[in-house]
């Protein structure tokens, strides 16, 4: 599927038709935006299903308030303050949203609300690193270790950190959206930084897999889903890490550690006769790879969607599985919901 490109969204004669009315116009404005708002919003946001919601409600307020674009910054800039302020108003109604700060282990990812992103689209915005757009889903700043650290920030030091350094907007530009002062930013984005240097990913924002790196990826996902489709607990035991952490949101809590993690898997009945036969779809989440579980349980016919598995590696091990069930989001990630 190729990349569709933007139109010419700051035409004078498109804009001012938009302005006046024209949905056809203002149609042609808003959908170039559409799926870069989207993937904003959930770094915001952290949840696929609220980021397209408050992308929609960004789209039907511009349209109401289309006559207020004056044309002192792009179109875009303006869909991306009305998106970001409507994120921001979102988060400081939701109490819910402020993860306690894990300062033993690493990044806590017991987020009730955290929901993965369909690499097939992040692929519409991006289809090379050579791509303008590409920046905007570059692996450092979509993968979930990044997404689960952003939830730590406050709103105006996620919004400052989103849109400085990953969009690369000058504080004086994100100073004019936020409408506040380029002190206030630069403090905002200070803050942001060395909270995300404490909590963060260890990886750094130049870290790229080389060639083995992606060869032990694909050898170590086979070897996952063929001892899942075993229900062979030693076998996943054996794919990794002893310090690995497990998460299923919307369950509260997380296992760290291959034994406890083990155990856990045993205790939820996996790999015995009355859990049922596993089959797994590979496929990716959040630029990681995925493993999609579908189970048939005992005397039934089909197998049926149980879980998505997005699971973070280094060194050839896997160091986290994050599990969600997904729910509504099969169709989202292409996934029939039953085999």
């Amino acid at each position: 599927m190729g990349v569709a490109k933007k139109p010419n969204l700051e035409d004078s004669q498109l804009v001012a038709a938009a302005r006046a009315g024209d949905q056809g116009a203002f149609a042609s404005l808003t959908e170039g935006y559409r799926s870069e708002l989207q993937v904003h919003c959930y770094r915001m946001l952290g949840s696929l299903e609220d980021a397209q919601d408050l992308v929609q409600e960004a789209l039907l307020r511009a349209w109401t308030r289309r006559e207020s674009f004056e044309g002192r910054s792009t179109f875009r800039a303006w869909l991306y303050r009305i998106a970001t302020n409507g994120c921001i108003d979102y988060l400081e109604r939701s109490k819910r949203r402020h993860p306690p700060r894990d300062t033993v282990t690493r990044l806590p990812i017991d987020l009730p609300w955290l929901q993965p992103y369909p690499d097939h689209l992040l692929e519409e915005l991006a289809s090379s690193d050579e791509d303008p757009d590409a920046r905007i889903v570059r692996k450092e700043t979509i993968e979930l270790a990044y997404l689960v650290a952003l939830q730590v920030l406050s709103p105006s030091q996620r919004a400052a950190l989103i849109l400085c350094d990953v969009l690369d907007w000058s504080a004086r530009e994100v100073a004019v959206l936020l409408d506040t002062t380029v002190p206030s930013v630069n403090g905002a984005l200070r803050r942001a930084r060395e909270t995300l240097k404490k909590y963060g990913s260890s990886r750094g924002p130049e870290w790229k897999p080389g060639a083995d790196a992606a060869q032990q990826e694909r050898v170590l996902l086979q070897r996952y889903v063929e001892a899942g489709e075993r229900g062979d607990v030693a076998g996943l035991a054996a794919s990794c890490r002893e310090d690995v952490r497990f998460a299923m949101p919307p369950e509260a809590g997380v296992w760290a550690g291959r034994d406890v993690v083990v155990q856990g898997w045993r205790d939820g009945g996996f790999g015995s006769p009355s859990f049922g036969t596993l089959r797994c779809r590979i496929t990716r989440a959040n630029r990681m790879p995925a493993v999609a579980c579908y189970v048939r349980a005992p005397g039934e016919a089909q197998f049926r969607f149980l879980a998505l598995d997005v699971l973070a590696i280094e060194g050839g091990l896997i160091i986290e599985v994050v599990t969600f069930p997904l729910r509504g989001l099969c169709k989202a990630f292409n996934l029939p919901e039953t085999l």
